[in-house]
């Protein structure tokens, strides 16, 4: 990748994340590690308690990149053909004509409380977001280049709700927590909304035409043999650890060098290190692990286990 391609990127990164900062205080990492996401083209999940900014990050980040978005508010009576569209017999035409749905025709799909709906409309999603494409009624409808889900859910209130199947969890290349913020980043958040609204100074500082190039740039970066034996050997060993009944699928093992590759981009750089798939790795995989028995009887956390196989596993040579 050239230089001057590479500085480019970084600076319009740069610029995205500093509109985004206006309006989520105190949350740099968490900013960084969605954009990292987009860089990667893949879906994300925010999952918190409510009120700590996860729709507002969602949100900005669709006006500051310029993307068509949608939002749907999952509720238990959201049906599949309210995400996918559905056809409809036209009379006058004799044939039938296909309504789009919440997917069709947007960049950016915000998902919000996705654990509030039935597992039949959570269905509807997958193929979407693997495919980037939706079938009805045996025909296929391609969605809008880029196209990304954020999807929200809560800790806490969970009555009635319905958890995600591990192969839709498997989807969504990170999983995020935003968390509340330090007193000096909430005394800041309160001060600056008793007279405006941050996102009236928000800016459109992207297109979707540089998201993809931004995208298809990041497929440049260089992995070396030994960071791809390295990426193994961490799969590897969630897949034999005492503590993971369920480890780290292939697709989890692409995703982790995916998203390494747009953390290399976010450091100015057009080659993966060791560092950059270490600072990845448990946000890429506490969504995909399954914890045994032993390890949820000794209350540990699927971030644990994963920090405990980072410690464990021997650095390559050549990092």
């Amino acid at each position: 990748m050239q230089e001057k391609t590479l500085e480019a990127i970084h600076r319009a990164i740069v610029l995205v994340t500093d509109e985004i900062g206006k309006v989520i205080i105190g949350k740099d990492d968490v900013i960084k590690k969605v954009m990292m996401a987009v860089i990667a083209n893949g879906h994300v999940l925010l999952d918190d308690v409510p009120g700590v900014g996860k729709t507002t990050l969602a949100v900005a980040l669709g006006r500051a990149l310029g993307l068509d978005y949608n939002r749907i508010q999952f509720t238990p009576d959201v049906l599949p053909s309210d995400i996918v569209g559905f056809s409809v017999f036209n009379k006058e035409t004799n044939k039938f004509v296909y309504m789009p749905g919440t997917v069709n025709n947007t960049n950016l799909l915000l998902a919000d409380e996705i654990n509030r709906t039935s597992s039949r409309t959570q269905a509807a999603l997958l193929e979407a977001m693997e495919e980037k494409q939706v079938t009805v009624d045996g025909a296929t409808y391609k969605l809008k280049d880029p196209f990304i889900v954020i999807a929200t859910q809560n800790q806490v209130g969970t009555a009635g709700a319905q958890m995600l199947p591990h192969a839709q969890l498997d989807r969504f290349l990170v999983k995020l927590s935003i968390g509340y913020p330090d007193r000096e980043a909430q005394m800041k958040i309160i001060e600056e909304r008793q007279k405006t609204d941050p996102f009236e100074d928000l800016r459109k500082v992207m297109s979707p035409e540089l998201v993809i190039s931004m995208q298809q740039s990041a497929l440049s970066v260089t992995l070396k043999e030994s960071l791809v034996e390295y990426i193994t050997d961490l799969v590897e060993a969630s897949r034999s650890s005492e503590n993971i009944s369920l480890g780290i699928s292939p697709r989890g093992a692409i995703a982790i060098s995916h998203m390494a590759k747009a953390s290399a981009i976010m450091n100015k750089r057009d080659y993966v290190t060791a560092d950059d798939i270490r600072d990845v790795f448990c946000d890429v995989c506490t969504h995909r692990i399954l914890l045994s028995q032993k390890a949820r009887a000794e209350h540990m956390t699927a971030r644990s286990a994963l920090e405990g196989i980072l410690a464990d596993t021997k650095l390559p040579f050549s990092i």
